[in-house]
Formats: structure tokens, C-alpha cells, sequence
């Protein structure tokens, strides 16, 4: 037992010991944060710069029913940041959704998208979203979903704020006409799924909606901050309502959940929490920790078999977001953990130089296993 656990273990005993039974119990986001490691601290002793927003959601299970504990670090919905492939698990959600909406379509059934070469399955697409974040795979989804039923659904549910106006890494992003699914029913039928027309992305007014002090376009530099107003937006507490009412779906009203068969959400929960290696891909290019950026991202280790981690992680422009739900089945241990920063030093967007490796990786897994080092000293004091 190392040294930073014992003293995790006494900080806990004395914070516990202290409070009467009805004074809420120790803030492990606050204890996180003042951590002495140098991977937190880089980030906290220049806090300004990093526009560092976190989520800790400490879980209390009380018979049949679950209590959320949500403790924040500047979380501020009208502070954009850019959520990159985050968006990508709304995606996924309402394709499930609309599949249970057509009788003659499933996870497996095959298709392709007018001028696209790969012939795959709503499954395939899926899988390859959580596990190495395919752009490619998003957009074959977005063509079968459109800009409008997405926001749309999202509104009806209650999940807001959130606007999502384009694909991901592609010339077309902001196109608002979908292109046609070719749907295989047999072996020998197929049919066409019409495209639709969808509304404009309107510029979203927001602080922080304009960012640094030049970009690239092409290979051109302009001076001037980037402006990221028709972009998505998919804020930190957003994330964090998706993702609850993904793994505790009976704590939400019927219309604000998502409309999912047992074997969808079963294979839903299997995608989020594999590593690539379950999947086939290389574990010399994709190592466990490849999408899995709390405790794991700034390692090779593999993840232990007790703990599971079903999350989306997204990182684009120098911004790094993870939203997750860590569990751990030795330890009776499980929390959600959702954080944003941007790591741009320079102020220049487009030019790949962001400290990902550096910064922003380093900080999330630390505070991951911050977090998840506290919960098992508590259980450890019960």
C-alpha cells in the first residue's frame, strides 16, 4: 500500500469520523483537485487557461432506488467548449431508437450510403465509434438520422441545452440534406430510405464562442480568433444527463429515456466498455487506455477485469472531454466523471499543436484514478 493511499485513508477516516450523520459526506472533487501531483497541478496552478470544467456524480444505492450526488468544477453551461466526438454517443443512441421504429431494420441489418464504397451493419458502425472514435462510422449514422430528428428528439426528451449541426471531419459537415441509405432487406431486396432536408445551423451565442488568436485554413494563417458558433454544442452537464439516463435508465420518466430493447442496450453497454483489443484492433495502435482517458489515457496498461468503463471520449481543436461511468466489482465502487480543458498553449487552431500527451491526457487519467482512489479508501472505512 502505497504511501498517497494511506494518507487518502486518514484524510477519509478523519473527514468521516468528523461529520454527524447529517452532514453531507467529504467533496472527493474538491480533495481531487488539491492534489500534490504534478499532473494535476500543472493544470490547477494555471487553472485560467485550461477553461476546466468537471463533473463528479457520487452514486448512492438505497434499496431500488439510486441517489445522484453531482459535485462541480466550474461547470457552466454558457461557457462552450467544443465537444468533439462526445456527440458521437447521441448518435448512437437515437439510431437504436429509430431502428425500433422500423420493422424490417436491425442492428445487423446491412446497408451503405449513396456514394460511399463500404457495404456494413448498424452494429458494425456502432461498435467502431466506442471503440477507436470512427468519424466515418458517425456520419453513416448522421445520413440515417438527419440534424432535425436529432435535436428534435434530444428537445422532446428533456436533454438540454445541446444543438447538433454537423458530421465530423469531413468536407460536407454542414450539408443539411442527408444522403439516401441503401438498405439490404435479403440477400436479393433492397430498398431506399429517402433523405431529408434539415434547418440551418443558427450561431449560437455563448461566452468563449470565439477562441485564441489566429487559425489555419488550409495553409493559410489568419489572424484573429476562431469562431465556433454553427458548430455542436454538447455541454459538460448534458453529457453527464445522457450518460445517466443511459446506465440507470428507471431513475428518469418513461418519455425521457431512450426507447431501447434489452438486447440494444445490452450490446450498447458491451460497446462502450470494451477495449479495442476485444474488437480486433492492435494493441500496439490501440492500447486499453486509447479511449478510456480517465485513469487509463496516459498509460499502455490493461484494464483489470473488475473495472468497467463505459464512457465516450472526444478531442479535437485542443479541447479533451471524457464523460464516463466507472465501476469496480472487487472494490463495490462506481461514480460518473465527466471533464473538459483545453490544451492550446499557442492560441492558434488548425495547427495540430496541442499538449494532449503532455497536458490534457495526463490530467484526466490522474484525476480518474484521484477520484477512484478515494471511493475505495471510503468503502474500505465502512
Amino acid at each position: 500500500m502505497g504511501k498517497r493511499y494511506v494518507f487518502f485513508i486518514n484524510v477519509l477516516a478523519f473527514l468521516i469520523i468528523s461529520c454527524s450523520p447529517h452532514i453531507e459526506q467529504p467533496d472527493f472533487l474538491t480533495l481531487a483537485l488539491s492534489s500534490t501531483n504534478t499532473k494535476i497541478k500543472q493544470v490547477m496552478d494555471s487553472v485560467a487557461q485550461y477553461e476546466l470544467q468537471i463533473r463528479y456524480t457520487k452514486i448512492h444505492r438505497m434499496k431500488d432506488s439510486v441517489v445522484f450526488s453531482d459535485y462541480n468544477y466550474q461547470v457552466n453551461d454558457s461557457n462552450y467548449f467544443y465537444p468533439a466526438s462526445t456527440v458521437k454517443i447521441v448518435t448512437v443512441l437515437l439510431t437504436l431508437e429509430k431502428l425500433n421504429e422500423m420493422d424490417s431494420l436491425d442492428l445487423y441489418t446491412q446497408f451503405y450510403v449513396e456514394g460511399d464504397s463500404l457495404e456494413t451493419t448498424f452494429a458494425n458502425e456502432i461498435t467502431k465509434i466506442f471503440a477507436v472514435s470512427d468519424n466515418e462510422a458517425n456520419n453513416r449514422l448522421f445520413e440515417f438520422l438527419g440534424q432535425d430528428r436529432i435535436n428534435e428528439i434530444l428537445k422532446n426528451k428533456g436533454i438540454a441545452p445541446v444543438r447538433i449541426s454537423h458530421r465530423l471531419s469531413t468536407e460536407n459537415a454542414f450539408e443539411v440534406t442527408t444522403r439516401p441509405l441503401i438498405i439490404y432487406l435479403n440477400d436479393t431486396t433492397v430498398t431506399w430510405l429517402e433523405p431529408s432536408t434539415n434547418r440551418s445551423a443558427k450561431p449560437l451565442l455563448l461566452t468563449g464562442i470565439k477562441k485564441g488568436v489566429g487559425y489555419y485554413d488550409e495553409n493559410t494563417l489568419t489572424n484573429g480568433p476562431f469562431d465556433f458558433s454553427l458548430k455542436n454544442y454538447f455541454p459538460l452537464s448534458t453529457q453527464n444527463e445522457v450518460l445517466k439516463r443511459i446506465i440507470f435508465p428507471k431513475q428518469f420518466p418513461i418519455n425521457e429515456r431512450f426507447n431501447l430493447s434489452p438486447d440494444q442496450h445490452s450490446f450498447l453497454l458491451k460497446a462502450m466498455s470494451d477495449p479495442p483489443r476485444y474488437i480486433g484492433y492492435d494493441e500496439m495502435d490501440y492500447c486499453d487506455g486509447y479511449g478510456k482517458f480517465f485513469m487509463f489515457g496516459d498509460t499502455k496498461d490493461t484494464i483489470p477485469q473488475y473495472i468497467k468503463i463505459y464512457n465516450k471520449v472526444g478531442n479535437a481543436y485542443g479541447t479533451i472531454t471524457d464523460c464516463a461511468y466507472i465501476t469496480d466489482s472487487k472494490n463495490n465502487v462506481e461514480f460518473l466523471l465527466t471533464a473538459t480543458l483545453l490544451v492550446n498553449k499557442d492560441g492558434i487552431f488548425n495547427d495540430n499543436k496541442y499538449e494532449y500527451e503532455e497536458i490534457g491526457l495526463p490530467f484526466l487519467a490522474q484525476l480518474g484514478r484521484e477520484i477512484y482512489n478515494l471511493e475505495v479508501a471510503q468503502k474500505q472505512l465502512k
